[in-house]
C-alpha cells in the first residue's frame, strides 16, 4: 500500500503536496491512481495501523530500524516534516536531538536537516479546527521556501 491514500488525511496530504508542486495531482484514492511525488518521500514511525491509531512502544521500536535504513539510503534529505507528536518524537530519536519541543509550525535546524513540525492531519484534528487549512499550508510553504 501507500501511506495517506484513500482517507481524509490522505486528502489533505495530496492536496497540499500538489499545491506546492510536490505532487502531480491533488488527490490520491488508490495505489494505481497515477499520483507521482516530486522531491518528497513519505514514511512512517509505525508500519502498521495499530488499534485506535495508537502504536505501542514495542511497535515503534520494531519499526525504527526501517527509518534508520531509509535515512541512510536517502542521501539528499534536507527538510523533514513531522506530522504529529509521534513523528516528531521518532525524528528526535532518529537524529539524536535532545531537548526539542513539539508545537505546530515549530522549525529548527539540526546538523544538515531542517525539521518542521505540524499537527497530524487526522480527521479529529481537521474537523475540530485544531489544524486549519491555513496552518497546514504554511508548513508546506515553509518547506518549499527552505528548499528553494
Amino acid at each position: 500500500g501507500r501511506m495517506f491514500t484513500g482517507d481524509s488525511s490522505g486528502d489533505w496530504v495530496a492536496k497540499v503536496l500538489f499545491t506546492f508542486g510536490f505532487a502531480n495531482k491533488p488527490s490520491s484514492q488508490k495505489i494505481d491512481d497515477g499520483l507521482q511525488l516530486t522531491d518528497v518521500y513519505i514514511t512512517a514511525s509505525a508500519r502498521c495501523a495499530p488499534p485506535d491509531n495508537k502504536p505501542t512502544r514495542e511497535e515503534l521500536d520494531g519499526c525504527f530500524p526501517f527509518l534508520v535504513e531509509e535515512l541512510r539510503i536517502l542521501q539528499n534529505v534536507k527538510v523533514i516534516v513531522c506530522l504529529g507528536r509521534i513523528a516528531f518524537d521518532t525524528c528526535c530519536k532518529l537524529l539524536d536531538i535532545k531537548h526539542a519541543k513539539f508545537s505546530h509550525g515549530a522549525k529548527f535546524t539540526h546538523e544538515k536537516f531542517v525539521v518542521i513540525c505540524s499537527y497530524h492531519p487526522s480527521r479529529q484534528n481537521t474537523q475540530t479546527g485544531r489544524l486549519t487549512w491555513n496552518q497546514w499550508s504554511s508548513v508546506f510553504s515553509d518547506a518549499k521556501d527552505t528548499l528553494s
